[in-house]
């Protein structure tokens, strides 16, 4: 006879059932707290992109509007036109953007409101018929250190990443999944 009481092999029973449902637990709330993760990161990118895009036109509209005004002879817009039209895009990315990102937009920023006040000062030595002029020129300047801090933020790299050595394409694990579940579809079938 065996020396195991009767109730030893209902409690193993019980003791591996809960050890398998918590090990269940465990890897699902892993899983969980990746996917959140991914998503969070996708997200984050995703808000600051938007938000830089966005800033970067309406600059881009608004040196192209005192541009178009000052090569037509026309009257200059008003700071209020710039304000409005900037202000939004400009307090998105002063609440989503880091330190360097942020100084750089408010750099860009403050040139533009200059060109746009009624009458912009010119710096020192500068002749102020030819100042709009030249502070117009330093704008793609400034908005070049703006866009090389949004690259560094993002981890945009500038140039495209280097083939594989062999020439082939990655497959992911979807591909592979893919491909194995076709075959073995296809192996049904002629068989």
């Amino acid at each position: 006879m065996s020396e195991i009481p009767w109730w030893g092999l209902p409690l193993i029973a019980a003791v591996s059932a809960l050890a398998g449902a918590g090990a269940t637990l465990l890897v699902s709330a892993r899983d969980n707290y990746l996917r959140s993760r991914a998503k969070r990161t996708r997200r984050w990118y995703a808000e600051r992109r938007d938000a830089y895009v966005a800033l970067l036109t309406q600059f881009e509209r608004a040196s192209y509007r005192m541009r178009a005004a000052l090569d037509g002879g026309q009257p200059m817009p008003g700071p209020y036109t710039y304000l409005d039209e900037v202000g939004p895009a400009l307090m998105q990315v002063r609440l989503l953007a880091s330190g360097q990102v942020r100084s750089a937009a408010l750099a860009v920023h403050l040139l533009l409101e200059k060109l746009y006040a009624a009458r912009p000062t010119p710096p020192p030595g500068v002749d102020p018929a030819k100042s709009p002029r030249e502070m117009l020129g330093h704008v793609p300047l400034v908005m070049q250190q703006l866009e090389a801090a949004i690259r560094e933020e993002l981890g945009i790299e500038v140039t495209p990443p280097p083939p594989l050595p062999d020439g082939t394409a990655p497959r992911s694990l979807r591909g592979y999944l893919r491909r194995g579940s076709s075959a073995s579809r296809e192996s049904s079938v002629t068989g």
